[in-house]
């Protein structure tokens, strides 16, 4: 293949030194021809991953570097990328006429999404027959169902890459299993197998796991290894391995007492799921669609019964608990973000606080509108409050402005529930961090709470930040006595 030339070339240093951590991983990594930067959200993975790119580029190990990441992070890496480098992306986007250009011109760097990469599979096989082309995905949880069509073509795309990394602070994003995909993009299948349904059979968080040891004992086992088995090729720092003094981060569960209507609204919803789990058997971590949509509906419930009946007029039960945080956090001249996963429930609770003078992020605002507010956010004193939802706004953002995260609800995902509330919890925090989950009592969001705890510990377990022992000590298997208990199943 014939070197590119370009006429006139970027520079290729870096504008800022690294965090000592940050080269390390960096030189593990450099001379590797696949690999993962799976440090914990808020300790610079773009930092790592811009000098990687920047060392291809110089020593011409390839002749472009390619960053994919989520549409709505595309705005944001090109700020990274002019904070810590001098060259310039070229996009690729949805006008495919444009994109034409994109692959027959002189781009070092070319930063698109997901979904557009996925769209221009045809014209990326053809480009990388006539470039050597090094990829670095960023959230690459995105591509952990190996099943999806998404999944599929960057698995098509994979092996004609000349350097092939990922980079996610959640490599278990919400089920060990999540992972095999990831790294089955890196290296085909070598560390972790190329059978995805025995992988995700030995690493299921299943409900049965709680009345079998033998079988409780090999998932522990299976998963604890997942690390040990691709640690060649990764790095993992996380916060409290002292590469980086950060505040603390101090977790409170609000117990909310229900307002009278919505208690009424969530009893008769309750019996309906009650029937229908005695006929279909217990929710596990493989629930079905169909008891996922009536779970759904009593989080709503027991977030704000205006999510499901408009002619609801009252205050919800968790409402004068909210009133009671953000009224406190603006006495004391500091800032918090909102979490709902209804993108109805931050529109209502945005017109709730007029007097703090809020923002807004949701998937239905235009980006345009998104980056304003979050801008207001920011750099306004009197913005107190940010309401946002998790899909919207978990990733790839810096909001130390405020050191308060509230979750008005939460559902299954861990991924949402860790990566946001690490918004505020990252380089440049000099405040503690406060972490409040209002959670309805005698509901499904006590169930949430086990469930996402149990969560947490087997992705900790997998990702080898915490001991086998320590997990042992740590983690309940009751999902289903929970919910049992929730719903009133003798």
């Amino acid at each position: 293949m014939g070197k590119i030339v370009l006429r006139n070339e970027p520079r290729l240093d870096a504008k800022h030194r690294a965090f000592p951590y940050q080269i390390e991983a960096f030189l593990a990594l450099r001379e590797l021809e696949y690999g993962a930067i799976f440090h914990e959200q808020g300790l610079g993975k773009t930092k790592i991953a811009i000098d990687l790119l920047l060392y291809w580029l110089e020593k011409g190990t390839v002749d472009t570097a390619l960053i994919v990441v989520k549409k709505s992070l595309i705005q944001n890496w090109i700020l990274e990328l002019k904070e810590h480098s001098y060259i310039r992306p070229a996009l690729l986007t949805q006008n495919k006429h444009n994109n034409f250009y994109v692959f027959n011109g002189p781009s070092r760097l070319i930063l698109t999404n997901y979904e557009v990469l996925q769209a221009e599979e045809k014209r990326m096989k053809l480009y990388l027959n006539s470039r050597d082309v090094g990829i670095i995905l960023d959230e690459s949880a995105k591509i952990k169902n190996p099943r999806s069509t998404l999944t599929q073509a960057f698995f098509r795309l994979a092996p004609q890459f000349k350097r092939r990394f990922i980079m996610t602070g959640t490599p278990i994003a919400n089920r060990p299993f999540d992972i095999w995909s990831q790294i089955f993009f890196l290296d085909q299948g070598r560390s972790l197998g190329d059978n995805f349904a025995d992988f995700a059979r030995n690493t299921n968080l299943s409900n049965d796991l709680a009345g079998d040891d033998q079988k409780r004992s090999q998932f522990e086992k299976a998963v604890s290894s997942i690390m040990d088995k691709i640690s060649d090729f990764c790095v993992r720092e996380t916060k409290s391995s002292g590469v980086i003094s950060l505040p603390e981060k101090v977790y409170q569960n609000i117990a909310a007492d229900w307002e009278q209507v919505q208690y009424e609204k969530y009893e008769q919803v309750r019996k309906e799921m009650r029937i229908i789990i005695i006929q279909e058997g217990l929710p596990t971590e493989d629930i079905s669609e169909n008891q996922l949509k009536r779970l759904l509906r009593l989080i709503e419930i027991a977030s704000n019964p205006k999510l499901v009946d408009q002619d609801y007029d009252k205050l919800p039960g968790k409402f004068p608990y909210l009133y009671n945080l953000l009224t406190n956090i603006a006495n004391k001249n500091e800032k918090a973000i909102v979490w709902s996963s209804f993108i109805e429930n931050v529109e209502w609770l945005y017109k709730q606080f007029k007097e703090l003078q809020p923002v807004r992020v949701h998937g239905r605002l235009d980006m345009i509108l998104r980056t304003r507010s979050i801008e207001r956010f920011k750099k306004e004193p009197e913005t107190r409050v940010m309401f946002a939802t998790p899909g919207a706004a978990k990733e790839g953002l810096t909001l130390t402005c405020a050191n308060h995260v509230i979750y008005y609800d939460r559902g299954f995902s861990l991924d949402d529930y860790l990566q946001s509330q690490d918004r505020i919890h990252r380089i440049s925090q000099t405040k503690t961090c406060y972490i409040y989950n209002l959670i309805m009592e005698d509901s499904i969001d006590e169930w949430i709470d086990v469930l996402l705890n149990a969560k947490h510990l087997a992705a900790q377990l997998g990702q080898h930040d915490i001991s086998p022992d320590y997990y042992r000590s740590q983690i309940s298997y009751s999902f289903g006595d929970i919910v049992k208990a929730i719903l009133k199943i003798d």
